[in-house]
């Protein structure tokens, strides 16, 4: 059976439709237009002489036999991606594009103490970010989507390796004057808001505040939102110390303060278990935990 017109590159795109269920955004995933994207999956489609995609108003469903196609067409990627990997590991450490996703609570406040050093013990390495819940940025790790993702620690997986960075203390944020609980003591229950399900911090705080479910109905989509929900007085939160050093009081609405020694969450490096350039992995996940801000406390490695 002859392999002519079966690219890697078009079984990234048929990868990218299943990832994101929307041709356009597969399209911005992959860098190339709408049209010349849906032309390709078209052609692979006729060539494997199935139909992976059903293409619905507004949306794509996979079909049946899709659903094999795709699993058989991400092993052949990620196995491709190693070679590639296997190959350059000798040229230099961490060359090419690197992968790298973080949680949405963490990313946008740890990358910029991050990226400076990165770039400069690495210089051949060209970052890409991306932001995603724990949840996606793990299957993306699995899948060969991502190298390495920034995000807490989890359950153990076999085909994941775990680099503990550093324990990020979680702050009680209230309006200004004296907080709803006992300096140093947590939130009382019924006033704690929370960010949606789905959120690794949403888990976190109940966790914390030794809840099975929330209390209330109301949930904010991200940390933004979540501190001007306290500014405006409608209830206490926990807010990760990178997050509160960077958002800062609002104008003097919020107020932070400290909680119980060791109340926070562990921050990993994860990579996956198979991946061949370990002991880069090691090196990078050192200088992140050389290089976490002060307002942390690193973890050994």
């Amino acid at each position: 059976m002859s392999l002519a017109g079966l690219s890697l590159r078009d079984l990234e795109y048929l990868l990218a439709v299943a990832e994101h269920r929307h041709f356009g955004r597969a399209a911005d995933r992959c860098g190339v237009s709408q049209p010349a994207l849906s032309s390709q999956i078209r052609k692979l489609e006729s060539l494997l002489g199935t139909q992976v995609f059903e293409r619905l108003p507004g949306r794509v469903l996979v079909t049946a036999r899709g659903e094999a196609v795709l699993a058989r067409a991400s092993a052949v990627v990620r196995e491709a991606r190693a070679l590639l990997l296997a190959a350059r590991a000798e040229e230099a450490p961490l060359a090419g594009p690197f992968r790298l996703g973080a949680i949405p609570t963490l990313g946008p406040y740890l990358l910029p103490h991050l990226l400076r050093p990165i770039r400069e013990a690495f210089p051949a390495m060209r970052p890409v970010l991306s932001e995603a819940r724990t949840a996606e940025l793990r299957d993306s790790l699995k899948s060969g989507a991502l190298d390495a993702a920034l995000c807490c620690a989890g359950p153990v997986d076999a085909a994941l390796r775990s680099l503990p960075l550093f324990l990020e203390p979680f702050l009680l944020m209230h309006v200004p004057g004296p907080a709803p609980a006992a300096p140093g003591t947590l939130p009382p229950p019924d006033e704690l808001l929370l960010l949606e399900e789905g959120h690794c911090l949403h888990d976190q705080a109940l966790a914390v505040c030794g809840m099975e479910a929330p209390r209330g109905t109301r949930h904010a989509t991200g940390l933004e939102m979540l501190r001007h929900m306290v500014a405006a007085g409608e209830g206490t939160s926990l807010m990760p110390a990178l997050a509160a050093a960077a958002l800062g009081p609002v104008e003097g609405l919020v107020a932070f303060t400290p909680l119980p020694e060791g109340v926070g969450r562990e921050v990993t490096l994860l990579v996956r278990a198979s991946d061949p350039r370990a002991a880069a992995m090691d090196a990078l996940a050192a200088l992140m935990r050389d290089g976490s801000p002060a307002a942390v406390r690193p973890l050994a490695g």
